[in-house]
């Protein structure tokens, strides 16, 4: 039996006036999720456990099988698993956004205009942490460049203590009431503070702005943790597997879980990636693993531009370039097989960040169609008859790979 998981990050959303009370799932050209919704297991399920933050890296966890009430520690440090970053016992990781800053107005208050400083290049966000670690790391910080926005700071027997807040999550709001508070927070400010002279007037920020491109005016530091430790699936399900993606925190969850990570070159984490590529290198994978996780950004950071023309695009080529052909790849080159097809959980645009709402999802098994008559996948599929709830994200995967849940 093959085994192959595909999810549209963040594709879930809620019924829009512009599309006349359809979501994007809804509204979007999806034939080859329908055709997985017709002849499938369809249900919903809680990918967010009550009480923890709706973040990718609790609900891709949970999607993985991982209780996250057991398991989950925080964001960064499974970012830097997939870095190669060692951590200490008492090392804490920090995930460090590049964020683009503005002025309310007349008002010398900041806020938060953009999460990823308009998407800035890799190579952009490198030269850019190497100032930021030169001037503000210390023998027990130290500042790694990562991809694209996405950075990580280490403080070496740090404090998890602060209260910290996404950036995402605060997109168009005056940011005084959301950097980090609480016991030793004071550090945290401090170094974000700095971090703005540091950047003003870096050669990168000069020519992004001279292009009319957005600027990196501040590191935004947030979703610490310590190094996790999960079982591998060889262990938990007793299958060899693969996982592929354009960010860390997938990465980093498919490395403690002892899958293979699958670099697929153009896969950007926006909605140029290369899902093509995606796919041939996943149904690749399956000739020599038994399970694959596709992970596709896209919809998640449509959602958090507040784009709508940009996640239908995003959700319509996950389906053309995608789905479809790891579908019709898997038809041809191997006998049992099932798919798993979701969202980790929902990005509205209308909103511009996570929610904890529960999400579709379909298990189709090449064994037995069912007939769904009428059923397509998107969030209707939660009034369809014969629809389950799974009110325990963690245990999603059994049903999958073991066909029931324990």
């Amino acid at each position: 039996m093959k085994y192959a998981v595909i999810i549209g990050d963040g594709m879930a959303d809620r019924p829009l006036q512009e599309l006349g009370g359809l979501t994007v799932l809804q509204k979007a050209a999806t034939p080859n999720m329908d055709w997985l919704a017709g002849r499938g297991e369809c249900g919903m399920v809680r990918t967010i456990p009550a009480g923890l933050p709706p973040g990718s890296d609790v609900a891709n966890l949970s999607i993985m099988g991982y209780d996250p009430e057991k398991f989950y520690t925080g964001r960064a440090p499974l970012e830097a698993v997939s870095m190669g970053i060692a951590l200490g016992d008492d090392d804490v990781a920090y995930r460090c956004n590049l964020v683009t800053l503005g002025l309310n107005g007349s008002s010398s208050h900041a806020v938060m205009i953009d999460h990823s400083s308009g998407h800035i290049t890799s190579e952009e966000g490198s030269e850019l942490m190497a100032a930021v670690g030169k001037a503000l790391g210390k023998d027990d910080v130290v500042f790694y460049p990562g991809v694209s926005y996405r950075h990580l700071m280490i403080w070496k027997k740090g404090s998890i203590a602060p209260e910290c807040t996404p950036p995402h999550d605060i997109l168009e709001k005056e940011i005084d009431e959301y950097l980090p508070s609480g016991v030793d927070s004071g550090r945290l400010r401090e170094m974000m503070q700095m971090s703005r002279a540091v950047l003003k007037d870096h050669p990168v920020n000069k020519q992004r702005r001279l292009a009319g491109k957005r600027t990196a005016d501040s590191i935004w530091l947030w979703g610490q943790g310590r190094r996790p430790s999960v079982p591998t699936y060889r262990e938990k399900y007793g299958v060899t597997g693969a996982l592929i993606s354009a960010v860390d925190l997938t990465k980093g969850l498919g490395l403690c879980a002892g899958l293979d990570i699958i670099k697929v070159p153009g896969a950007t984490g926006w909605i140029d990636t290369n899902y093509a590529g995606k796919a041939e290198y996943a149904l690749d994978a399956l000739d020599k693993n038994d399970f694959v996780y596709i992970h596709v950004e896209a919809p998640d950071e449509a959602g958090h531009a507040g784009s709508l023309e940009y996640k239908l695009k995003a959700v319509e080529d996950l389906d053309a370039k995608l789905v479809g052909p790891v579908l019709a790849g898997m038809k041809k080159r191997f006998g049992n097989f099932r798919v798993l097809l979701m969202p980790d959980h929902a990005t509205p645009v209308s909103v511009r960040t996570h929610t904890d709402e529960a999400v579709p999802f379909v298990i189709y098994d090449s064994r037995g169609n069912r007939e769904n008559s009428g059923a397509a996948y998107d969030e209707s599929i939660a009034a369809g008859k014969g629809t389950i709830f799974i009110e325990k994200g963690h245990m999603l995967m059994d049903r999958f790979i073991r066909g029931a849940i324990d």
